[in-house]
């Protein structure tokens, strides 16, 4: 198991503000990483002191003088131990982000989801280039990280790629500007109540991961949603996620792709990833639709959440595959994948597929993820 990490202390690189609309398109309004509050054992991200150049589209707001804000730092005080006056402070410094309530809003109602379209962001040329060279650069890592925690190399290639072309695009947002501004003044929409409490809490592991990496908060930078680094993780899957990859005794998802490599990998293991299981099969609906009652056969098993939830047999009369390889003894969800006015396709879905919605709540993230390192493995091989 990888040693403990010892505190952060440096970053390389910052990059700009296009990190945050690349992040847009794949973040669905259920949330980045949908990962929940933890109290976990200190981790640290490795981060350089750079210059406190803000984003356009941040000002001061004065935040310590919020009701809620004061609130949250009174339970900071008596959960945790922080000094009021000293945290009081660091809210005083914080800068409204204009630009992360935009990003957080929905899309405009009446435009109907567009597989293909999502598709044809992630899955391009200059990501296939880039995820070729990423993979023939850390091969031998990403064999290890395959062969320790069972993962292939191709999803966690997949997965780095979609989340920040290969390291390319970080993020240069100041993750406390964009919690606490997330955290406080989440944009009114249906699920504000629970984003806001998503927000708080990882508000709250940022913080602790602050203290415990004995850094100023400020010096972590990050997507307009809080996430950090090559992989994209949230303060709480630092700090319980992330890992050591390449034993320097420091965990480092900003400037160490092993380290990254190593903690997709083990976030996807610690969600449910199956060695050696398939993650979906094309599948082609044996009801009608435009008939209410198949209809509703039909919704019913598509809402039965981010889960594989039936047996081959048991989908038979609503869905199957033709492809030979699907084995019978695994447990398989619908998955509908809109494609605008043209034909939805239809996937069954392993319990693998549904570990990488883990790290965002969206079939268009998960199979985006699955294509893109599919089609980097096949272009090594030519």
């Amino acid at each position: 198991m990888p040693k403990s990490p010892a505190p952060v202390h440096s970053l390389t690189k910052q990059f700009g503000l296009i990190a945050a609309l690349i992040t847009a398109c794949c973040a669905t309004p259920d949330g980045m990483a949908a990962i929940k509050k933890q109290d976990a054992k200190p981790t640290a991200a490795i981060i350089k002191k750079l210059p406190q150049k803000q984003n356009e589209n941040t000002e001061f707001a004065h935040f310590a003088q919020w009701k809620e804000v004061a609130d949250f730092i009174d339970m900071m005080a008596a959960k945790h131990g922080f000094d009021k006056t000293e945290l009081a402070s660091t809210f005083d410094q914080v800068h409204y982000v204009e630009s992360a309530i935009q990003l957080m809003k929905p899309a405009p109602a009446g435009k109907p989801k567009n597989w293909k379209v999502y598709r044809s962001r992630f899955v391009d040329a200059y990501r296939i280039n880039a995820g070729i060279a990423f993979w023939d650069k850390y091969a031998d890592v990403l064999t290890r990280a395959e062969n320790q925690y069972g993962v292939p190399a191709e999803i966690i290639v997949g997965l780095i790629g979609v989340e920040t072309v290969f390291g390319r695009n970080t993020g240069n947002f100041r993750v406390m500007d964009a919690l606490t501004t997330l955290a406080f003044a989440y944009p009114d929409t249906p699920t504000r109540t629970a984003r806001m409490e998503f927000f708080r809490g990882e508000l709250e592991n940022m913080l602790l991961l602050a203290r415990e990496s004995n850094l100023d908060p400020f010096l972590f930078k990050g997507s307009y949603a809080g996430a950090i680094g090559w992989s994209q993780f949230m303060p709480s899957s630092i700090r319980k996620f992330a890992v050591d990859f390449d034993g320097d005794g420091q965990i480092d998802l900003l400037a160490s792709p092993t380290d990254a490599i190593g903690s997709v990998a083990h976030y996807l293991a610690m969600h449910g990833w199956k060695k050696n299981v398939p993650t979906a099969f094309p599948a082609t609906l044996m009801i009608n639709p435009e008939n209410e009652q198949e209809l509703s056969k039909l919704t019913g098993i598509l809402g039965q959440g981010l889960r594989a939830s039936y047996h081959l047999d048991e989908l038979r009369t609503v869905a199957t595959t033709a492809s030979p390889d699907a084995p019978d003894n695994l447990l398989y969800g619908l998955v509908d994948l809109q494609n605008g006015n043209e034909p939805t396709e239809y996937w069954l879905a392993t319990e693998n597929f549904f570990a990488i919605t883990q790290y965002n709540r969206s079939y268009f993230y998960a199979m985006s993820v699955i294509d893109l390192g599919k089609v980097i493995a096949a272009a090594r091989t030519k």
